[in-house]
């Protein structure tokens, strides 16, 4: 069914929104937000960096990115709320789209006055846990809800599962999961055939790494989201809490990209040797977030046997393999798509559809 255009807010709107980040996953989300899917939605504030507009009767999500050009640059997030308000509607959300700490820092502020909060961005829920706890009291006082299942694997239902499962009276035992689209592609494709070196600029080439691929070796977006399950499961674990383990080597750490970029050989040698250590025990190399029932969390790579779950990874694919009390014998496990922008939009979108179905 093609897009609808919409200008001002339709009968049949109740809940009106704010978007802050019309970046890549952003502008997903304006394209879903001008489909039948989210005829009862409609867009009265839109943000990036530097420009915003905001009208209270409804903004047409294909002109959001061509306004924001023409717009004065300045960003207040008063006149924004000012646009909600002036709304009318029931429901007042707030989208965020972003991957700022500063967006994310206003989060708990928002849901206290009475602002439902709807994010992507992990740095409000898996840094910090005095930021976590915030976040939760905040939306108890304003009799809010926060989604966040755009936060871990996108498009995939784990925050929701494992919520499901909590809330039926069952207890996770471990969670072994490969978080990262990237590193999975990596390590599905480094079988001691060709050097690591080349394997990581061939998914530079191909986007599946940050433009910076320590980002994605170091490890630290990997711990957020294993930070925000296992706070998810009952854990109050804090960052310090998760052992991490960083491929990139010391030397490598600090260097400017192009000159790291240009030394990437020397990701081979100890790479190359933990790979033939597997192999000799008939294992391969996953880079995985583990969780015990005990609340140890670790992230790094680690050597599976071809039966554990992560050994059959293909492409990109993210996974969560949950051993509870009642899947104790074979564990769940959630695979599929865990980056990318339709999913990731797709989330926030049935985040902000189930606030129309909560009690």
């Amino acid at each position: 069914m093609s897009a609808v255009p919409r200008s001002l807010a339709p009968a049949v709107a109740d809940t009106a929104l704010v978007l802050l980040g019309t970046g890549v996953v952003g502008g997903a989300l304006l394209k879903l937000l001008a489909t039948p899917s989210a005829e009862r939605l409609y867009l009265v504030g839109a943000a990036n960096s530097t420009r915003q507009i905001a009208n209270p009767r409804g903004i047409v999500p294909a002109q959001v990115v061509a306004q924001l050009g023409q717009a004065e640059t300045g960003r207040d997030d008063a006149s924004l709320l000012a646009a909600l308000n002036a709304s009318g509607a029931p429901r007042r959300v707030i989208i965020d789209a972003t991957a700022s700490s500063d967006e994310a820092a206003r989060h708990a502020t928002w849901l206290a006055a009475g602002y439902h909060v709807v994010s992507a961005n992990k740095a409000a829920t898996g840094e910090a846990l005095a930021g976590w706890t915030a976040l939760r009291r905040a939306s108890e006082r304003g009799g809010v809800a926060y989604g966040d299942a755009a936060t871990v694997g996108a498009g995939l239902p784990v925050l929701s599962t494992l919520r499901r499962l909590r809330d039926c009276g069952d207890r996770l035992l471990a969670l072994d999961g490969v978080f990262s689209g990237s590193l999975s592609w990596l390590f599905n494709q480094f079988d001691g055939s060709r050097p690591f070196s080349d394997l990581l600029r061939e998914a530079r080439a191909f986007g599946y790494t940050e433009p910076d691929p320590r980002i994605d070796l170091g490890g630290a977006d990997v711990a957020r989201k294993l930070l925000i399950l296992a706070r998810t499961a009952g854990h109050a674990l804090d960052v310090r809490d998760v052992d991490v383990e960083s491929l990139v080597p010391k030397q490598l750490r600090t260097l400017p990209l192009d000159e790291f970029l240009s030394r990437l050989d020397e990701f081979d040698g100890v790479l190359a040797r933990r790979q033939h250590e597997a192999a000799a025990q008939g294992k391969v190399l996953r880079f995985l977030a583990r969780l015990d029932e005990h609340g140890h969390a670790r992230v790094g790579l680690t050597e599976v046997a071809t039966t554990h779950p992560a050994a059959r990874l293909a492409g990109a694919d993210n996974l969560f393999a949950l051993t509870t009390q009642r899947y104790r014998a074979q564990p769940l496990v959630i695979q599929g798509a865990g980056a990318g922008p339709e999913v990731t939009a797709q989330a926030l979108l049935g985040d902000v559809l189930a606030l129309r179905v909560a009690p």
